[in-house]
């Protein structure tokens, strides 16, 4: 049975998308960092469906958290298959409004955060010479939204990162691939004043928002034999928002 270890995963695309690979077989681990009932919740509804996994509370901007979290993953279930780095965070803030702690937690979380747990994760598959890794990235990374110039600046280097690592892991059989959704249903959308939301949802050729299981399904192809021959690639699921 194959393992995926999913990062941010109490709720919305994390959370969507530990579901989807628990019900493709997978053994799921759950990571949170602040919302342990919410990720519990998300176990929960997976055992009640016939699957299998575990929580783990890590930090992901914390380099010993998350070798640990890599380490008790192969301990419990003696493999590593699939990593999918989601956990991030938005914090929109014009350029004159800019202060360095957010700046930092950004780049901390969407970037390092990244790095880390691929890093970790990458050293679990060298072993067997094979997995998988999706990269969670955002449209924002391929067009402009005002307000967003460090999220979108975050999401672009995922991107970068995904193809350079794509090319370094090819030799040792691990893929690199990256998911940029666009707005998508989740609690984070939910918090937009309507006016902002009807502006977002008119901009959108297909006339709604996404599903965070629309994301979930794409990353879990991404991760099967479907897509064996696909590495280092981006690919935009927005409903032709950037077109």
């Amino acid at each position: 049975m194959k393992t995926a270890v999913i990062t941010g995963a109490s709720r919305g695309i994390g959370a969507a998308c530990a579901k989807r690979f628990a019900r493709d077989g997978y053994q799921v681990v759950i990571n949170y960092n602040h919302s342990e009932q919410q990720a519990q919740s998300v176990l929960d509804e997976i055992k009640r469906n016939g699957g299998d996994g575990m929580l783990f509370h890590a930090d992901v901007t914390n380099q010993d958290e998350v070798k640990s979290m890599m380490q008790e993953t192969q301990k419990a279930y003696g493999q590593l298959d699939v990593l999918v780095n989601n956990a991030g965070i938005v914090q929109d803030a014009y350029l004159l409004m800019l202060n360095s702690e957010n700046l930092d937690r950004c780049m901390d979380i969407n970037v390092k955060g990244y790095f880390y747990c691929a890093q970790q994760a990458a050293l679990k598959m060298f072993r067997k010479k094979n997995g998988v890794i999706v990269n969670i990235s955002s449209v924002s990374s391929q067009m402009a939204l005002a307000g967003q110039s460090v999220y979108s600046a975050t999401k672009g280097a995922v991107n970068s990162m995904t193809r350079t690592l794509a090319k370094e892991l090819a030799p040792y059989g691990i893929r690199v691939n990256a998911v940029a959704p666009g707005f998508v249903e989740t609690e984070m959308l939910d918090t937009l004043p309507e006016e902002k939301r009807s502006a977002y949802l008119e901009a959108i050729p297909m006339g709604r928002f996404g599903r965070a299981e629309e994301v979930a399904d794409l990353a879990a192809m991404l991760c099967s034999e479907q897509c064996a021959y696909l590495t280092g690639q981006t690919i935009v699921l927005d409903g032709g928002l950037s077109l």
